[in-house]
C-alpha cells in the first residue's frame, strides 16, 4: 500500500498544481492586460519614430481595445450577479414552499377538527351527518361555479385588452358556435309587402300606403342604398326601423352629425396613441352581417345634415362594383396576429346582406344631395302622412337574404320589362336629349330593368314602375337646369308622355313636371 500512497500523492499533487496554475494564470493574465506602465513604456520607446497619424491610430487602438476588455469584464460581473441573485431566489422559494406545506398540514388538521365538531352538532340537531355533508358540498359547488364565471369574465376582459378591434372580437366569440336559425321562407314579394304593412299598423301604429311599401321593397332589388325623403313627420325613420322589427333583426341607427367630414365617422379609426381601433356600431353591424344570412338594415338618419359625399363616397363606389369580391374597405394598412377572423390584411369585406337606408329632409338646415348620390340610390318620396286603416294582427317573420334575392331573380325572369315599354323609353330618351340635353344613363336603365319586375311582383303594374323611375331618375335632373329657360318645353313634354304611354298613365312624372312648371 505504501507504493499506492506515494503514487496518489504525486498524482493528486500534480493535479492541484495544475489547478493553481490555472487561477494563477488568470490572475496574472488580468494584471498583464491592464499593465498600463508597460503600454506607456512602449509609447516612450517607439514614440520617436511616430508621425501624427501613428499617434492618432495608436491612441485610438488603445482606447478601443481597452473598452472591449472593460465591456467583457463588465458582462462577466453582471452574469455572476445574476447567478447569485438566482441562487438567493431559489433559496427563498424553497423556504416559501416549506411554509406552504406547513400551512397545508395545519389546514388539514383544522379541517379534520371542524368535521368532528360539525358531526357532533349535527348529531345533536337530529340530522344525519351525510345529509349535512351533501348540503355543504352543494353550496361549495355553487360558489365554485360563481367564481368560475367571474374568472371567465376576467379572462375575457384580459383577452380583449390585447385586441385592437375589441367589439369585432366579441362578435367572433359570439358566432364561434353559431347555428343558422329557421327562416320563414315560404313567402312571395307580394305577401311580404302586405305583411310588412299590416305588421307596422298592428304592432307599431304606423300607417303606410301599400304603394310606399312596394316601392321600398322593389327599390332594394336595384340598389343597396335607399333614400327616404319628404317632409318631417311622415315616418321616414320609422319605416326601416319597423322593417328591422318585422324581419326579427333590429336595424342599426346612425345619427349623422353636421361635423361628419370623412368615412372615419361611419367606420371608426385607428388611434395611434392607444393602439386601439375606435369601432362604431355601424362597423360592428357590417362585420356581424358577414356571419349570418339575415336581412341587416343600417339607417343613416338625417343623412344630408352633412355632405353625403364626404363620409359615404367610398361606400358609393364600392357598392357600384360588379364583382362582389371587390367589395372591400381598408380599415388598417397591415394585419396583426390577433385581428378579427373576417379581417383579411386589414381589409373588411362588405357583405351583400346589408341595406343602407338614408332619411333626408329638404330644408334650409341641410345640404342638397348631389346627382352622384341620387343616381346610385333609389329614392322613395314620403310627402304625406299615412291614412289610418284596420289591419289584421300580423306576426314578424325571420326572412333570409338569400330567399329575398331569389325572389328578386325570379321576378326578373317572370316579369321582364316589355319590349313595347323599352321602345317607348328609347323614344322618350331621344326626345329629352333633343329638348333638354338630359340623357338616360346605363346605370338608370340597369336599375329600371331590375326595379320594374320586382315592383310588378310586389303587386304593382309595369307602367307604374316605369313612371316612378322616370320621375325620380330622369325628370328630377331638370332641377339642376335653368327652369326659366325650359319652362315652355315642359308642357309639350307632358303632351308627349300622354301620347306615348296613354292619357294619364304617367301620373307621377306629369305631377312632378307640373310642379316644376309652377315654380317659375
Amino acid at each position: 500500500m505504501q507504493g499506492f500512497f506515494i503514487w496518489f500523492k504525486a498524482f493528486f499533487g500534480n493535479m492541484l498544481q495544475g489547478i493553481l496554475q490555472v487561477f494563477k494564470g488568470i490572475f496574472f493574465g488580468v494584471i498583464q492586460i491592464f499593465d498600463f506602465s508597460y503600454y506607456f513604456k512602449l509609447w516612450s520607446d517607439n514614440g520617436g519614430s511616430f508621425g501624427v497619424a501613428d499617434w492618432i491610430f495608436s491612441i485610438f487602438a488603445f482606447i478601443l481595445i481597452l473598452a472591449v476588455w472593460v465591456g467583457i469584464f463588465f458582462l462577466i460581473g453582471i452574469g455572476i450577479g445574476k447567478i447569485v441573485r438566482f441562487k438567493k431566489s431559489m433559496s427563498s422559494n424553497e423556504d416559501f414552499l416549506e411554509e406552504i406545506a406547513e400551512l397545508q398540514r395545519q389546514n388539514a388538521r383544522l379541517t379534520a377538527e371542524k368535521e368532528k365538531i360539525t358531526q357532533l352538532q349535527v348529531t345533536r340537531a337530529g340530522l344525519s351527518y351525510e345529509q349535512m355533508k351533501k348540503e355543504l358540498q352543494r353550496e361549495a359547488e355553487e360558489a365554485a361555479m360563481a367564481n368560475a364565471a367571474g374568472n371567465d369574465e376576467e379572462k375575457k376582459n384580459k383577452l380583449l385588452a390585447d385586441r385592437r378591434f375589441q367589439r369585432l372580437a366579441l362578435v367572433d366569440e359570439q358566432y364561434a358556435f353559431y347555428q343558422s336559425p329557421d327562416y320563414d321562407n315560404d313567402i312571395t314579394l307580394k305577401s311580404l309587402c302586405e305583411d310588412l304593412r299590416n305588421f307596422a299598423c298592428s304592432h307599431n301604429g304606423l300607417y303606410y300606403d301599400i304603394r310606399t311599401i312596394r316601392l321600398t321593397i322593389a327599390g332594394l332589388a336595384s340598389t343597396k342604398l335607399l333614400i327616404l325623403q319628404g317632409i318631417s313627420g311622415t315616418g321616414k325613420t320609422s319605416l326601416p326601423y319597423v322593417m328591422g322589427k318585422f324581419f326579427r333583426n333590429d336595424a342599426t341607427i346612425a345619427s349623422v352629425q353636421p361635423s361628419w367630414r370623412d368615412r372615419n365617422e361611419l367606420f371608426g379609426y385607428f388611434n395611434e396613441f392607444t393602439k386601439k381601433f375606435n369601432e362604431t356600431e355601424v362597423l360592428r353591424r357590417i362585420y356581424e352581417s358577414g356571419y349570418n344570412d339575415d336581412l341587416n338594415i343600417v339607417i343613416l338618419d338625417e343623412m344630408n345634415i352633412a355632405r353625403v359625399e364626404y363620409y359615404f363616397a367610398e361606400m358609393l363606389s364600392i357598392l357600384e362594383m360588379p364583382d362582389h369580391n371587390e367589395w372591400k374597405i381598408e380599415l388598417v394598412p397591415s394585419s396583426w396576429e390577433n385581428d378579427p377572423v373576417k379581417l383579411k390584411n386589414g381589409n373588411l369585406v362588405i357583405p351583400q346582406n346589408v341595406w343602407y337606408v338614408g332619411t333626408i329632409n329638404n330644408d334650409d338646415s341641410t345640404f342638397s344631395v348631389s346627382d352622384k348620390v341620387y343616381d346610385r340610390a333609389f329614392v322613395v318620396n314620403l310627402d304625406s302622412k299615412g291614412v289610418p286603416f284596420d289591419a289584421p294582427a300580423t306576426e314578424a317573420k325571420r326572412v333570409s337574404y338569400s330567399e329575398v334575392e331569389s325572389l328578386y331573380r325570379q321576378a326578373a325572369a317572370d316579369y321582364p320589362v316589355s319590349e313595347e315599354s323599352l321602345g317607348k323609353i328609347a323614344k322618350l330618351d331621344n326626345y329629352v336629349i333633343e329638348k333638354f340635353r338630359v340623357a338616360f344613363g346605363n346605370r338608370i336603365m340597369k336599375q329600371l330593368k331590375t326595379f320594374v319586375p320586382a315592383y310588378v311582383a310586389c303587386g304593382g303594374s309595369e307602367v307604374e314602375g316605369v313612371d316612378y323611375m322616370l320621375a325620380t331618375k330622369v325628370f328630377r335632373k331638370f332641377e339642376s337646369l335653368n327652369l326659366s329657360l325650359i319652362r315652355d318645353e315642359i308642357r309639350p313634354l307632358v303632351s308627349y308622355l300622354d301620347s306615348l304611354f296613354g292619357k294619364g298613365a304617367m301620373k307621377e312624372s306629369i305631377t312632378y313636371l307640373q310642379r316644376l312648371q309652377k315654380m317659375y
